[in-house]
């Protein structure tokens, strides 16, 4: 028999842990992993002109070990299962948290290397700090991963499922979805093919003839229609041909994080909040898996999840590993363990040896930016489905904080700053500049989001006292840049120590409102009204 097997010879069952259905559950994890890569890639080092020598021979490697060492594990975890339950289980899927690993590039990793150019490094010494504020973030993520991991649950208990959901929700409309989007149109001859493709097999749920999968069509189909298209100017935008050459580096543990871990502490209120979404996904993912029928430990599954970030970061890595969302889909299309096997190796022997990396830079980043599109849109509606139907307005308002962060992003607030003060200085009137505002608000984006989706969730489910603590929490943070930094690189500060006056109002008048709309909730709790039932026709 071809399939590959293990024997339990105490009980006599067979365990099939390679299967066709493996090879379909690659496919699909592999390029999930690989695309999440490709747009972290091109994040550094087209938008944020990072040298690209260092994001593939330092980052990467590091990176893409941690995925080797958690599919590793969760493998080994399923033919521990199986043998336990004589039961055919499906392993865990693990790979790049994409939410965190493109939030991370566009608001750690970018803007911490743009930060060293600005005080005089040249791009090489800037490039390989911000490689050690990476690694130091990705040990903080680890080391919080790993404590709470025995207290995942609590977590889940305290905040409320729209503000937890919402905030993932806005990272994927407006990082994951609206910036590959524009990768799409840039390129519309291909993008919108692959995108369609996409759109046909994961949305609409149509099988391809010969049970071709979605994702291999779409990668395949677009790569081979973009570079002849593009040798006669057919596809809109400027053509970067793929560099023949593999940029190996092997994943050493080391001590660079050391250097990282004070600057590092400025971007733990992006860092963390990417943290608790893992953790608390962990418990959903681990959860779906045993109504599937694959009962796994769930401490178990978080501790690896946390572990291989901790393993990633002190070997070099940027981005933390997560048990991805799916595994009854995996199951439903016949995998068993080998398809996370199959990942690991691939990936991490790939970060290591280059492959990797030329793969990310050879198919068009129009042909991959629609899986992330697919990835915005199931996190989008999930958020909407899984949260109660009267928690849909928390679950919205959470998303506006990373539409400030995108606009913030692509409007290039950042480089602009010191021209925007300066001409603001010369001004005599106090005002919120509509500008200073929108930095402000995408500061500390997924923490506020998850925080303005839990209070609007306790307001709406009447409990006006809790929603008035989650205001208050909302003002100490801001008031001291935790959220809504005045800063475009997010530092936080002592507010009557920020120079310029008009700076120096947003905090003040930031926290202000919290804090009274706060005070009024309290009053508004002791009123009959606020304690009456919601009308049946809400609910």
């Amino acid at each position: 028999m071809s399939q590959s097997a293990v024997m339990d010879p105490k009980e006599g069952f067979r365990y099939r842990w390679f299967v066709p259905g493996d090879l379909n559950g690659f496919f699909g994890l592999m390029f999930d992993n690989v695309t999440v890569l490709s747009f972290m890639a091109m994040i550094l080092i087209q938008t944020f002109e990072m040298p690209a020598d260092i994001v593939f021979t330092r980052m990467f490697p590091g990176t893409a070990f941690g995925v080797l060492f958690g599919d590793l594990v969760y493998t080994w975890m399923a033919f521990q299962l199986a043998k336990r339950t004589g039961r055919q289980v499906t392993a865990m899927p693990l790979g790049l948290d994409t939410p965190s690993t493109i939030g991370v590039a566009f608001t750690v990793l970018g803007p911490a290397f743009k930060m060293y150019q600005g005080q005089g490094m040249d791009d090489q010494a800037a490039a390989m700090q911000t490689w050690y504020v990476g690694m130091a973030v990705m040990v903080y993520i680890g080391i919080f991963k790993t404590v709470f991991s025995f207290a995942g649950n609590w977590l889940q208990r305290i905040i409320p499922q729209a503000g937890l959901l919402g905030s993932l929700a806005g990272v994927g409309l407006a990082l994951i979805g609206f910036i590959p989007l524009l990768e799409v149109m840039g390129a519309p001859l291909v993008g919108l093919i692959s995108l369609g493709l996409i759109l046909y097999t994961l949305v609409a749920r149509i099988r391809l003839p010969f049970n071709i999968p979605g994702v291999l069509a779409a990668v395949v189909l677009g790569t081979a229609l973009y570079y002849p298209l593009a040798a006669y100017g057919l596809v809109g935008g400027e053509i970067v041909w793929p560099k023949m050459e593999l940029t190996m580096g092997l994943p050493i543990p080391n001590l660079g994080f050391v250097h990282g871990l004070r600057d590092g502490l400025m971007f733990l209120p992006i860092a963390i909040p990417f943290a608790i979404l893992t953790v608390v996904g962990g418990i959903n993912v681990t959860e779906s898996a045993r109504v599937a029928g694959d009962d796994y430990n769930t401490r178990d599954i978080l501790l690896t999840e946390a572990i291989a970030t901790l393993v990633a970061g002190i070997c070099g890595g940027v981005a933390q590993s997560t048990p991805y969302i799916g595994q009854p889909a995996y199951k439903t299309m016949g995998s068993r363990a080998g398809y996370t096997l199959l990942t690991g190796l691939f990936v991490g022997l790939g970060g290591m040896l280059g492959f990797i990396g030329f793969i990310v830079a050879a198919i068009p980043k129009a042909v991959l930016a629609p899986i992330l599109i697919f990835v915005a849109l199931d996190i989008v509606v999930q958020a909407f489905q899984t949260c109660p139907p009267i928690h849909g307005p928390a679950v919205a308002m959470a998303l506006f904080p990373n539409l400030a962060r995108v606009v913030e992003i692509q409007m290039g607030y950042a480089a602009k700053f010191a021209n925007m003060v300066k001409e603001l200085a010369t001004r005599t009137e106090q005002f919120l500049n509509a500008d200073l505002v929108t930095i402000a608000l995408g500061n500390g984006f997924i923490l506020t989001s998850m925080l303005w989706g839990a209070w609007v969730a306790l307001l709406i489910d009447r409990k006006l006292r809790q929603a008035a603590v989650y205001l208050v929490i909302l003002a100490g943070l801001a008031f001291f840049g935790v959220i809504h930094s005045v800063y475009p690189d997010g530092n936080m500060y002592l507010p009557w120590n920020i120079p310029e006056p008009f700076l120096r109002a947003i905090p003040y008048q930031f926290s202000s409102g919290y804090l009274a709309l706060a005070i009024l909730f309290f009053g508004l709790s002791f009123t009959r009204e606020s304690t009456e039932p919601r009308p049946e026709e809400d609910i």
